[in-house]
């Protein structure tokens, strides 16, 4: 039985690490079952949103080490980047959500520790509890984070406090983790709210918000000139996209707009 699970629901994909009884520590099963819903996911051109999320009492634990290191040939294997994504599982796992082209939001509570905290780095939003608890809990093992984590810290904080959190590997609550940037918004039930914002990024044109997404993750930190690059390669599809057509006409005529599949 997977610890994985994904049903779709007007559009949206709903993502959940279910295993319950280990807070929904992470093991080499449940890597590979992130990186293949993420696989096929990216695939769909009807999915208008993501939203991962844990069943039970955490969003996740982080990394199993009891179980993970009883398979030292599996570590081995999974340590091994695949040449033609330049990632290897672990990293996958996380990376996969910024190749699916749509809003992925993380819907976080109780624990969100190590590689927890890395996969909700990967999606484009986190809305988590006040209480919730976060570290890059990686340095208590004496480890740094490898799950695509300093990429996507580097994203959402200052050097010094990437470099803080990571080498203290403190534990501090959600309200702090808003504070340093790891968190979008705050909610009571971060789940409901996904759900709002999964709805409402439903009525945009998909192919503006997979453009979007595409924009900022690959060019966050490249020069202007490569920007402004890819800003005019990107609407110049735009405005020749049937999507776009759609939402120019609701709009002028104050109307709901009927999106088709997202073109890429």
């Amino acid at each position: 039985m997977s610890n994985v699970t994904c049903r779709i629901d007007n559009g949206v994909a709903h993502v959940r690490l279910d295993r319950t009884d280990k807070l929904n520590a992470l093991t080499l099963p449940i890597l590979q079952d992130l990186a293949i819903t993420a696989h096929a996911l990216r695939k769909d051109k009807d999915l208008r949103a993501v939203i991962i999320a844990g069943e039970g009492d955490a969003f996740c634990a982080g990394l199993d080490f009891a179980s993970v290191m009883k398979n030292p040939a599996g570590i081995a294997k999974a340590f091994v980047p695949l040449p033609w994504r330049g990632t290897n599982l672990f990293q996958e796992a996380c990376w996969a959500w910024r190749r699916v082209p749509v809003p992925v939001i993380a819907a976080v509570h109780g624990h969100c520790l190590g590689g927890g905290l890395q996969i909700a780095l990967a999606a484009d939003f986190r809305i988590a509890t006040p209480d919730s608890r976060w570290s890059v809990l990686e340095g208590k093992w004496g480890l740094i984070p490898d799950m695509s984590g300093v990429r996507s810290l580097s994203e959402v904080v200052g050097i010094d406090q990437a470099k803080l959190l990571t080498m203290t590997a403190e534990v501090f609550d959600g309200s702090r983790a808003q504070e340093l940037g790891l968190v979008t918004q705050l909610a009571n039930d971060p789940l409901a709210d996904a759900e709002r914002l999964a709805a409402e990024l439903s009525t945009k044109s998909p192919d503006a918000l997979a453009a979007a997404k595409r924009l900022f993750n690959d060019t966050w930190q490249a020069s202007p000139r490569r920007t402004f690059a890819r800003e005019r390669i990107e609407q110049a599809y735009l405005l020749a996209a049937r999507n776009t057509k759609a939402a120019r006409e609701a709009a002028f005529t104050k109307s709901e707009p009927a999106y088709g599949p997202r073109g890429r």
